[in-house]
């Protein structure tokens, strides 16, 4: 844990560590089966981790985004899929916090908060992902109150599980500033799910297509101006970047602590795997490259926090460093644990299958680097 680290901040991460020690860690692998346990999320929404960077006046914890990294790493020590869910919620939570009425806030974020209502953020489509601005799903006027939506959005996590989707759609013109965001509550007539993907990891959560087939929501859904929506996705986007790595760093946290283990207790050749030296320079480069990314993501948070001028470009540095050296953590992890890392019974395979969607999603690493080189090359 970071010396740097207040009071407050040491007693946030023994919280949440104790929370996944005790309650995700023993259950993830039994929902991967299973699926998301939404008593326990209640149970962390009781904790303050369901609006953490949502003001207080509404329910929210009224924390930092440091705050929010030093959780999601905990909370992924138990499980990465749970606590990334969660991730995505707080962001929607977060959006109506910053862009909505007050009239918008005082409906919907005491919900959000004790998770009575769980959302989800939409925002991919089959046609458009690295290139949001290009999304075609629409909502169009009908008379001055309704809005009528078509469309599809893909690889939607709790689609079919959450109580209320943030939309991005358009409303004018083509391109970013055509956007705007709207929320449509489950039930609505004219939304619909596809069928849950099959998925390689983050296998807990359910992920498919949401459908929007003449589907009227009232225009007082609109978050903010029309126009506006490209803007806050893309706002949204630095805090979620940092949190997805922070998610990253516990899986692979989580992965080295099983391998740590696993080394001193395996024997061959008539000694301790941990005593070969070729086991020890691999745990030494695993510790110093995890405190590094841990370093980074820590940096990038206070930036984002202090609203500076190179937030963004920081946080794409984070997201890109922390969630590649993350998996190859994990995948070293499981390399040391030898055919055993294969099995599930170990744990660590689920580690390495949550962790590499991380590289992709919230802007695929090499996005990442083309926002850092853009930064790098202005004036």
């Amino acid at each position: 844990m970071a010396a740097d680290l207040t009071e407050d901040q040491h007693m946030i991460v023994e919280t949440a560590r104790s929370f996944a020690q005790d309650r995700l860690r023993p259950n993830a692998a039994r929902w991967e089966e299973e699926g998301l346990d939404r008593g326990v999320l209640k149970e962390l929404a009781g904790l303050g981790f369901a609006g953490i960077y949502v003001g207080e006046e509404h329910g929210g914890s009224g924390l930092t985004r440091l705050d929010a990294a030093l959780i999601f790493e905990e909370l992924s020590r138990g499980c990465v899929a749970t606590s990334a869910f969660l991730s995505i919620h707080n962001m929607c939570a977060w959006m109506i916090d910053s862009f909505g009425a007050a009239e918008q806030r005082a409906q919907w974020l005491p919900q959000l908060t004790t998770m009575e209502k769980i959302a989800s953020y939409c925002l991919t489509e089959p046609g458009s992902g690295s290139d949001a601005g290009a999304l075609r799903t629409t909502a169009k006027p009908e008379g001055n109150s309704l809005y009528v939506i078509n469309g599809s959005k893909a690889f939607i996590s709790g689609a079919g599980f959450s109580d209320l989707y943030v939309l991005m759609c358009r409303t004018g013109e083509e391109g970013p500033k055509g956007v705007s965001t709207v929320l449509v509550e489950d039930g609505t007539p004219g939304l619909s799910f596809g069928k849950a993907e099959d998925k390689m990891g983050w296998r807990a959560q359910p992920t498919a297509i949401v459908n929007f087939e003449d589907c009227r929501v009232p225009v007082e859904n609109r978050i903010g101006p029309e126009g506006e929506g490209f803007k806050y996705a893309m706002r949204g986007l630095d805090g979620g970047r940092l949190n997805i790595a922070a998610c990253a760093l516990g899986g692979a946290q989580d992965a080295l602590d099983r391998a740590l283990a696993y080394v001193k207790e395996r024997k061959q050749f008539g000694k301790r795997i941990a005593d070969f030296q070729n086991t020890q320079f691999v745990l030494a480069d695993m510790e110093t490259e995890l405190a590094a990314s841990r370093a980074l993501l820590h940096q990038a948070a206070r930036k984002l926090d202090a609203k500076a001028p190179d937030a963004t470009k920081y946080c794409a540095m984070a997201k890109r460093f922390v969630t590649d050296t993350a998996f190859k953590v994990a995948d070293q992890a499981l390399q040391l644990h030898g055919g055993y890392g294969y099995l599930a019974d170990y744990e660590v395979e689920r580690i390495v299958r949550d962790l590499r969607v991380h590289r992709i999603l919230e802007g695929t690493n090499e996005i990442m680097r083309v926002i850092v080189s853009r930064e790098m090359l202005k004036g």
